[in-house]
């Protein structure tokens, strides 16, 4: 079998970028089941409801992410939304661990993707954005598509 190259995304949460201001994010391995990987492969997967944790011992967690069973899976079928484990070495998780501490810092997914034939998982420091600020970063998306098209209009007139 020859080994995968290059990045093939499997899902995104587009949610967390209208809800969060990103400050840092990183990359992390996820430990999972052959089931997982495989209903992974056929791009079954949803990160909407789903957040990072920290337990006590140091570890990161992946908690709510849907990855709905193998369809072909037998008995040996996996659940859904279990607590599926990060790996990330110990100092980023220490470095994580003392950002989220701040008030209004939580950590949550980006995106779930194959990277040379291994599932990552982004993983992003962010802060929760206020009602104001939401409609701010629509109103800018807003003109920033208006001027394109205006700039577009004007480029084709003359």
């Amino acid at each position: 079998m020859s080994k995968e190259e290059g990045t093939s995304t499997v899902a995104t949460n587009r949610r967390a970028r209208h809800d969060y201001e990103i400050e840092d994010h990183i990359e992390a391995g996820v430990a999972l089941t052959g089931t997982e990987v495989k209903s992974l492969r056929e791009g079954r997967a949803s990160l909407a409801e789903s957040f990072v944790s920290i337990d006590r011992r140091g570890e990161m967690w992946l908690e709510n992410a849907n990855i709905p069973e193998y369809l072909n899976g037998t008995w040996n079928n996996h659940a859904p939304k279990r607590k599926r484990k990060l790996l990330l070495h110990t100092r980023e998780i220490a470095k994580m661990s003392r950002q989220t501490e701040a008030k209004g810092y939580t950590i949550i997914p980006l995106s779930i993707y194959f990277k040379d034939g291994r599932v990552k998982v982004e993983i992003a420091l962010a802060r929760g954005k206020r009602e104001y600020d939401k409609r701010q970063s629509l109103r800018e998306a807003q003109d920033k598509r208006e001027a394109q098209r205006m700039m577009r209009y004007k480029n084709r007139q003359g």
